[in-house]
């Protein structure tokens, strides 16, 4: 099989980096037609270098973000089109992260091109059933066309690794962008509910459109146990989790939140530590109690009874990251997902 992976994406984001190499590695042939051109000038790149290879694939992936792509796609190629859609924009722009008012001109573009990028192609990708299932009813298209694709994480960058710290100190490790969706609220209220813990103490890597409301209300409750940190690469991220002794994924009280099965997740299951994140229907289409450890949506109480409980439970703590970690590399490391990715091509195109 050869597959023409096309579009404005970024190679080395983890969606596409994890999808491209994970293909390779089952024996598929992946000729990339992309472009980083800026403004409608992309297009004509795109138009351009398609124009050689027209002929020499089998099926064309549109790569994530690819929302105005897959629509030019439609006029490129009568091979077939699958759309790693990944998430909708209207919901994540709109009803997540508020940033477009909802009926707005602009709210209605972000509703129109997941509807016109999602009906154009053969077969839509997205990261979990729940997803699936808001893009089926939100956007009329057909469920039959939606298929199940985890996310998972890079593991050449996100393998488990010594942890050579020994200072005493139990290190709770959160890294996000602050979107509405990863709750950083309530992981400050728990921190202040932990404060007399003094060998307690959290790490807050990144930046992202709440940072300065949470540094705000981490101030006014003078909290003293959390060190917020700017954003650091990739590597040096890795280096960070393997320093932890429990990482937190996402606990915001919003659809969105419900429905996905964070990278932040993925990453440090793969580095086999312990999580805590709060319980959704999306998270236990892949992992159970056994995997992670899960807490009430947007409820600091059950998150300081969450640390607590790990923290003075080392036989449990280290269970959780090894059947997390067992079931990252059963269910979601690359090569995996793209073999089931592979399955789904051939019986459905």
């Amino acid at each position: 099989m050869k597959v023409c992976y096309f579009g404005i994406y970024n190679p080395t984001y983890s969606r596409n980096k994890i999808l491209t190499s994970g293909l390779k590695s089952n024996g598929v042939e992946v000729i990339e037609c992309r472009t980083d051109k800026k403004g409608i000038v992309k297009y004509f790149d795109l138009i351009r270098k398609h124009w050689n290879i027209r002929n020499n694939y089998d099926v064309m992936i549109v790569g994530y973000p690819g929302f105005q792509s897959v629509i030019l796609v439609k006029f490129l190629t009568r091979k077939p089109i699958i759309f790693d859609a990944f998430i909708s924009m209207y919901d994540s722009m709109v009803l997540d992260r508020k940033q477009v008012s909802k009926g707005s001109l602009r709210a209605g573009y972000y509703w129109w091109l997941d509807k016109v990028s999602m009906s154009v192609a053969d077969l839509i990708l997205i990261d979990t059933n729940e997803h699936k299932k808001y893009i089926s009813e939100a956007f009329n298209i057909d469920s039959s066309k939606i298929e199940r694709v985890y996310v998972g994480a890079d593991t050449e960058i996100f393998y488990p690794k010594e942890n050579k710290r020994n200072d005493g100190l139990f290190r709770v490790l959160f890294f996000g962008t602050y979107i509405p969706l990863q709750g950083v609220e309530y992981i400050v209220r728990t921190a202040k509910l932990l404060e007399n813990k003094k060998d307690i103490v959290f790490e807050l890597i990144g930046n992202g459109q709440e940072k300065e409301k949470i540094l705000k209300l981490a101030s006014e409750l003078k909290v003293s146990n959390i060190n917020f940190r700017d954003n650091i690469k990739i590597v040096e991220l890795s280096n960070e989790i393997a320093l932890a002794d429990v990482c937190l994924g996402i606990f915001g009280n919003t659809g969105k939140a419900k429905r996905v099965i964070p990278n932040k997740v993925y990453e440090c299951v793969a580095m086999k530590k312990p999580v805590i994140t709060a319980d959704t229907l999306a998270e236990r289409e892949l992992f159970n109690n056994d995997d992670l450890f899960f807490t009430k949506i947007s409820d600091p109480e059950s998150i300081a009874d969450a640390i607590m409980t790990l923290k003075d439970n080392s036989h449990l703590l280290k269970s959780i990251a090894e059947n997390g970690y067992k079931k990252f590399t059963k269910e979601a490391i690359p090569n995996k997902i793209s073999f089931d990715l592979i399955k789904v091509i051939e019986s459905k195109i």
